[in-house]
């Protein structure tokens, strides 16, 4: 089996010519053939239906054909990718990060970074929390930023991976303000709680984290440790803090979000704070982390020179 028979073998599909596939593949109409009917023998039936004219596939090379297209574009792709690690050399950092931050912290992080550190390359790879930490633990990244709390620790050995503190971050409950700046949701007041509170209410539409996402587990937190029952009726759900920001822009319910990836709604009024100032908020870390250099498998000198600045006095 060889991969040009997969790239013969669409060229004939989208021509639904031998010559004409021949001549674009650059051999002879004959050799073409021999490459499709070795296409044939390996998939075991026919593929084309030679009895037509123009010539067309059979039921079993319309399967083929959906399969092989992908499987070229799957190849295609790879290789692009290891291309691209190696023009990325050794001035190339490589980020793990969670999607809420790739979108709200990590760009402005970035240029204040490059104002004090000096010029530097780097590409991003956004997921989730767990296949973040993923890529540092099998050495596909040299930096790996994450959020922290205490309720949640990161399963990072010490002996094995560095940490370093980048600041903090505030988790805190936004919905879409109405005409009057107000709230169209809001979280009712601990404030207000005596001990004699209603179980009652009506519930709130809510914007939910994903199952296992690592900020759904924190607002769970919050949830839990509230003295006052939220009513929350989680209507929407998606690991992606973007994706619960663009609801709650759209007026559908309320999310807690981070407080970074929403400065630019607050300050033009599309969003506002569904709670009392200082409730339903939780205090998050933000970390960098890496392989310990003795224990790295990659040591490029643009990352560790990027960590002594973070780290230095």
């Amino acid at each position: 089996m060889e991969t040009k028979w997969f790239e013969d073998f669409v060229s004939l599909a989208e021509t639904r010519s031998f010559s004409r596939s021949a001549q674009l593949r650059h051999v002879t109409q004959p050799a073409f053939s021999r490459r499709i009917q070795a296409l044939e023998a390996w998939a075991g039936t026919d593929l084309v239906d030679r009895s037509s004219y123009p010539t067309r596939l059979t039921g079993a090379g319309e399967t083929l054909l959906a399969q092989a297209v992908e499987i070229l574009g799957n190849l295609q792709a790879t290789r692009n990718m290891l291309r691209s690690h190696q023009a990325a050399g050794q001035d190339m950092i490589e980020f793990a990060v969670p999607h809420s931050l790739a979108f709200s912290f990590f760009p402005h992080w970035l240029m204040d970074l490059r104002q004090r550190f000096g010029a530097l390359k780097s590409r991003l790879n956004a997921l989730n929390v767990h296949d973040a930490m993923l890529q540092l633990s099998e050495g596909n990244c040299d930096l790996l930023i994450v959020y922290h709390h205490a309720s949640q620790p990161l399963q990072l050995d010490p002996e094995r991976y560095e940490m370093a503190s980048l600041g903090q971050e505030t988790l805190a409950a936004y919905a879409k303000a109405d005409a009057k700046g107000r709230p169209l949701f809001r979280l009712p007041s601990q404030a207000r709680a005596k001990g004699a509170v209603s179980q009652g209410g009506p519930k709130i539409p809510f914007l939910s984290y994903a199952s296992g996402a690592y900020l759904g587990r924190l607002v769970e937190l919050i949830a839990k440790d509230s003295a006052v029952p939220l009513n929350l009726d989680a209507i929407y759900e998606t690991d992606m803090a973007e994706g619960l920001k663009a609801m709650a822009l759209e007026g559908h319910g309320l999310s807690f979000l981070p407080a970074s990836s929403v400065q630019q709604e607050l300050r033009a009024g599309r969003l506002v704070q569904a709670a009392a100032p200082g409730e339903f908020e939780l205090t998050m870390e933000l970390r960098i982390y890496r392989e310990r250099p003795e224990l790295s498998r990659r040591n490029k000198p643009s990352a560790l020179a990027l960590w002594d600045f973070l780290t230095a006095p």
